[in-house]
């Protein structure tokens, strides 16, 4: 079986190169030390000296049917990890890792003991290390609102004078809300019932502080005092895992007040975040407000939670969009737009997107998840496996390879896959007796009715008024959602096949040829094109083939942009210029600019316009700027994209800015081999914009960005060319 093989290597690997150490470095193929290797910052927090890999491992053993190799882990775990070491840790990360990984893996062990065949010498050892490990966590809820700290030391805890820790303020959603299953699970098989009260706590405050008139929750939240930090609410980084758990605390503990309180937020979701296939991120208290224009690879789980809940159709639409992305990038960036570019190129090879397409499998029974299953093994064994395991992407337009293979790897990758290969029969244990926790850790879900709720500690139903539907309280069926229709899943999934173009049979479709009149009214036409809702992608790739026959087909529309040429001359566009005039490049750097039709004219201007440059925020300044005191006084930066030139002008002139110089979202396009234009206005009157706007491609905006986040300080001159300093 090629995925036990590729496991086989990965935990090989560890075992060989890196035990004991937390994680091995495939491409040093050596273990990593915290303390011993350059410091990564938050990163390094998930690292507590505690064999992590190994117990990240333990339950994916089990599933994966070596239950030899599970025993022998099981005794090396039992012999050599130290759970009081003098090291901070996120609580969040050693929580879903450390503690789930040992209550897992004692639920295995318990299991194989009770057959009577294996593991007869074990004796609760793993549960009692997780009591430990859960005495060590509890620290952090030493807090007056119930939140807990971001982080704790294992031996001094958090506000011991030793601890190093304890003067954080903020910690995010995700990290306070995603303690209950092992909380919970801790409390019930040891039964002391304080883990589960904490995370209860931590639990009610994050529902008591949602924003009540859109019932969302945001990023980051202070312990202290209970506001909001950071206020965009999406469904991927630092949320993602708190809408998980009040799902799956339902299923494993059967509490009625956690099912209402996420369909409250599921509603809110499917309002305002779910833009099929699209998942945004909203402003809380005003959610109709996007607030940036690129999503995070955390996100793909999402699907998989849409299929627990039965709400197929836009979980099939958002996992065709994440498996498009894959298509084009080889993996799912760590970050890509709404337009699916990179935005961030990391791919730390996380499972979430395996996640959803288990769950899509086991929901629909259609083998093209097979498939999809199969490229992402391909795809780990083309591009991620190195002599010494499996490395995480540094960028996916590079293929450069990262020396670090996170415990999550294989504690949920292989598990997904294998489970998605697999048939019920062949495994060692009844998939269906357990709740996978976001760590992929298997909690059984008789949890609830053998083993008593710790006494006082049932939370106050909390009644809202809501919209039910067919799955408020219900699985769903497949039989009566899609009555006699076992290719319903394609036909969703049909919509969006080619979302980014790619895998476009364009070759052998025949095309049309429509004429669009586009009269000089001053829009972008392709601008103008998307405000009526038609989105363009150039057809480079047509073959000229037969026009004649191609006239008749009805698939596919080539579009021929046709301006109506004014009367007046054509006007020469007079080249611009954005010259660095800070240190170190003192005049030196020019990059080449095209003008705008409206705004300053900067050939009237002697010497031009000087001031220091500042991203916009969102980048494509297409909704409300949320840095005007960064901007004001300053020249902005915006990308081109989404909205007119003169939308994004208006927005940034409102902000306070001097000057905007617009960077093309097109990768690669350059001044050498694109010819200039001028940006025109939106077809309305643009006299109110005054300030001086300048375009630049793409590669000479790489140039001036990069130059920003090096120096953080970077002052320019806005002018036509022929006036540049020192030019002549």
């Amino acid at each position: 079986d090629q995925i036990v093989e590729m496991f086989d290597h990965a935990y090989g690997s560890y075992m060989k190169y890196a035990y004991p150490a937390d994680e091995l470095m495939p491409l040093s193929c050596r273990g990593r030390v915290r303390g011993q290797e350059p410091n990564r910052g938050d990163i390094d927090d998930s690292l507590g000296k505690f064999s992590l890999t190994l117990i990240d491992t333990l339950d994916t053993l089990v599933v994966l049917n070596k239950l030899d190799e599970f025993e022998d882990a099981v005794r090396k775990a039992l012999r050599d990890v130290r759970l009081d070491n003098d090291v901070v840790v996120s609580v969040f990360e050693t929580n879903i890792r450390v503690l789930g990984g040992l209550l897992g893996a004692h639920v295995m062990a318990d299991l194989l003991r009770q057959r009577g065949e294996r593991m007869q010498w074990y004796r609760d050892e793993l549960l009692h290390m997780a009591k430990e490990l859960g005495d060590r966590l509890l620290p952090a809820f030493n807090t007056t609102s119930g939140l807990p700290y971001p982080k704790v030391n294992l031996r001094y805890g958090v506000l011991n004078p030793l601890s190093r820790t304890g003067t954080e303020s903020d910690t995010c959603t995700a990290c306070a809300g995603t303690m209950i299953l092992e909380f919970a699970a801790l409390s019930r098989l040891s039964g002391e019932s304080v883990f589960e009260e904490n995370a209860r706590k931590a639990l009610d405050v994050l529902w008591e502080r949602r924003q009540k008139g859109s019932d969302l929750v945001g990023t980051v939240i202070n312990i202290h005092n209970e506001e909001w930090v950071r206020r965009d609410s999406g469904v991927g980084a630092g949320i993602d895992s708190y809408y998980e758990y009040l799902m799956k605390a339902y299923i494993l503990l059967g509490d009625n007040v956690f099912l209402e309180r996420f369909n409250i937020h599921y509603s809110a979701i499917m309002k305002y975040i779910s833009q099929p296939p699209l998942l945004l991120n909203v402003h809380m208290h005003n959610p109709t407000v996007s607030v940036r224009s690129w999503m995070d690879s955390l996100l793909a789980f999402f699907p998989g939670l849409q299929v627990l809940r039965g709400d197929l159709k836009p979980a099939i639409e958002t996992h065709e969009m994440l498996y498009q992305v894959t298509k084009q990038h080889k993996f799912l960036p760590e970050a890509f737009t709404t337009e699916f570019r990179v935005h961030w190129g990391q791919h730390l090879l996380r499972p979430e997107f395996a996640e959803s397409t288990y769950y899509l499998y086991k929901a629909t029974g259609d083998p093209y998840y097979l498939r999809v299953g199969q490229s992402i093994v391909e795809k780990l064994n083309a591009y991620a496996r190195v002599p010494c395991g499996f490395a995480a992407v540094q960028d996916v337009r590079t293929g450069m390879h990262e020396d670090r293979m996170d415990s999550f790897f294989l504690a949920e990758m292989f598990k997904y896959l294998y489970l998605l290969f697999s048939e019920k029969s062949e495994l060692p244990i009844n998939i269906d007796d357990y709740i996978f926790t976001t760590e992929a850790h298997l909690l059984p879900v008789s949890l609830s009715t053998t083993k008593p709720p710790c006494q006082g500690n049932i939370t106050e139903t909390v009644t809202v008024s809501q919209e039910e539907d067919l799955f408020t309280h219900s699985c769903p069926s497949l039989e009566t959602l899609f009555p006699n229709n076992p290719s319903f899943a394609k036909t969703i999934r049909d919509s969006y096949k080619y979302l980014t173009g790619v895998g476009r049979a364009f070759h052998p479709l025949p095309v049309r040829e429509i004429e669009l009149p586009l009269h000089d009214n001053g829009m972008e036409p392709v601008e103008f094109l998307k405000s009526m809702g038609i989105s363009l992608t150039p057809l480079n790739e047509v073959t000229a083939g037969d026009i004649g026959s191609q006239r008749e087909h009805k698939g596919v529309y080539r579009v021929k942009l046709v301006a109506e040429v004014s009367q007046t001359p054509e006007e020469e566009v007079v080249p611009h210029v954005v010259q660095l005039i800070s240190p170190p490049f003192l005049g030196r750097t020019v990059l080449t600019a095209g003008p705008a039709k409206f705004g300053m004219d900067l050939t009237k201007q002697e010497h031009g316009v000087k001031g220091s440059i500042v991203k916009a925020s969102p980048y494509t300044a297409c909704g409300p700027v949320d840095n005007t005191v960064e901007l004001k006084g300053n020249i902005a930066l915006a990308l081109r994209g989404d909205c007119m030139f003169a939308v994004k002008a208006r927005r940034l002139q409102e902000a306070g800015a001097i000057g905007v110089i617009f960077i093309d979202h097109r990768e690669g396009s350059n001044s050498e081999e694109t010819p200039l234009f001028q940006m025109v206005g939106d077809g309305d009157s643009t006299e109110d914009i005054t300030l001086p706007l300048v375009f630049l491609f793409s590669r000479e905006g790489a140039v001036l960005t990069a130059g920003l986040e090096e120096h953080h300080n970077v002052d320019v001159l806005l002018l036509p060319k022929e006036r540049q300093l020192g030019h002549g």
